[in-house]
């Protein structure tokens, strides 16, 4: 198997991980599987994958941010797309920042982040839409920068926020992305 065709997944949803691991592996990837900053790491010291999907939000303390920049430093080519249910403006941009070549919003299939890791490059030509952001926008995107910056820890969030943690919950819950 050829070399540039090693992907690494970092999910610590298991049976999300299988799947998507079986459909690179029937498209010719051979596949590492991390489910944590640490395993990652791990697999690091003994392969140089050329591709990765890192989920954003993963258990325990590190996010998929640490891992995009301890990726991106392993291997400043690897092609790194980030996946994540909690999209925001501010963790799509520091994703971008540390590596990341691409981030999709969950749910993504195996096509979406293949095409993903040919789009290395921006697009000048995006259409631009002159809406504005709503208000409700503006308090989801807001919320997810905080939860980023707490590393997704709901207390701190709301702490920071200045609102009750059921009240995060409640609307973290409301507004799944």
């Amino acid at each position: 198997m050829d070399a540039e065709r090693l992907l690494l997944i970092v999910e610590d949803d298991e049976a999300f991980a299988r799947t998507l691991a079986r459909s690179f592996e029937r498209r010719g990837y051979r596949v590492l599987h991390a489910d944590s900053l640490a395993q990652a790491e791990a697999l690091l010291a003994g392969h140089t994958p050329d591709y990765a999907v890192v989920d954003l939000k993963l258990k325990g303390e590190a996010t998929g941010l640490a891992c995009v920049r301890a990726l991106h430093a392993a291997n400043p080519d690897m092609l790194i797309v980030v996946l994540t249910g909690y999209a925001s403006i501010a963790t799509a941009v520091e994703a971008v920042k540390l590596g990341a070549c691409h981030y999709l919003a969950k749910p993504s299939n195996t096509d979406d982040i293949e095409a993903a890791f040919g789009l290395t490059e921006g697009n000048a030509d995006v259409e631009l839409t002159n809406r504005a952001s709503s208000i409700k926008t503006l308090e989801w995107e807001r919320i997810h920068e905080v939860l980023a910056e707490t590393g997704f820890n709901i207390s701190e969030a709301a702490r920071r926020l200045g609102m009750h943690r059921r009240t995060l919950t409640r609307k973290l819950d409301k507004r799944r992305v």
